[in-house]
């Protein structure tokens, strides 16, 4: 006949001897020391009452209470013998027990673990694991696109053009410095030499100056040496 969980009637009633067995053991463990008790509290019993007879001088008392003495003591003795072999008994059962549900607990975790390990194997494993790096692999490479520069081509500069640009620049200050220096000099001449020049009308100047650029080079570069010796004059004038 099989039980509710699946198991015959026998196979449940053999798991649950053990435990009977231990509970019946330990109980007849327990009557046998209230009996050893009870033993020996005879016995010092009759030791009390030889002394007794004793000293009121009827041996033939003295002597039957000793008998009954000797009677208890052996009965102790076969006691005590009983208890240790129920004991070693209920210790063994114990053992065997313990050993019987650790078993049983090993075999329910070796279902489990046969459970959890039903869908894998060590292909799939490895698959798995592939997939997770390449998605680690994929994450890292989004991460560096999204940190990358989304115009950084547009700050790109050539060196080679701000490298002219820079002497284009160098060069236009210096002509411009080199067109300053008659003002500056003019400038530092003191007011009252200025009044002392001649008032020439605009329109003449404007007019020697068309005059001079229309005439030859020779014309002009004698022209520029006077002009720079007369300048050289007035410098010494003023103590330039």
């Amino acid at each position: 006949m099989w039980s509710f969980f699946g198991g015959s009637s026998t196979n449940g009633k053999n798991q649950e001897l053990p435990k009977k067995a231990i509970v019946e053991l330990r109980e007849h463990i327990n009557l046998l020391n209230k009996k050893q008790s009870h033993l020996q509290t005879q016995l010092i019993t009759q030791e009390n009452e030889a002394r007794r007879f004793l000293s009121l001088g009827n041996k033939t008392l003295a002597k039957n209470s000793l008998k009954k003495k000797k009677i208890y003591e052996n009965q102790l003795t076969k006691l005590d013998g009983q208890i240790d072999s129920l004991e070693q008994q209920l210790f063994s059962i114990e053992s065997a027990n313990l050993n019987l549900e650790t078993l049983r607990a090993m075999k329910q975790g070796s279902k489990a673990m046969k459970a959890i390990h039903t869908g894998m194997d060590i292909d799939k494993v490895d698959e798995t694991m592939d997939d997770i790096r390449e998605q680690v692999e994929l994450g890292e490479e989004i991460s560096d696109a999204i940190s990358r520069p989304m115009y950084s081509g547009m700050n790109e500069v050539d060196e080679d053009e701000l490298d002219e640009e820079l002497d284009m620049l160098a060069q236009e200050e210096t002509a411009q410095n080199i067109e300053n220096i008659p003002n500056e000099r003019v400038s530092q001449i003191p007011s009252e030499r200025v009044s002392e020049l001649p008032n020439v009308p605009i329109d003449k100047i404007q007019d020697n100056t068309s005059k001079q650029n229309n005439q030859p080079a020779s014309v002009t570069e004698d022209e520029e040496d006077e002009d720079e010796r007369a300048l050289r004059e007035l410098q010494a004038e003023m103590g330039l």
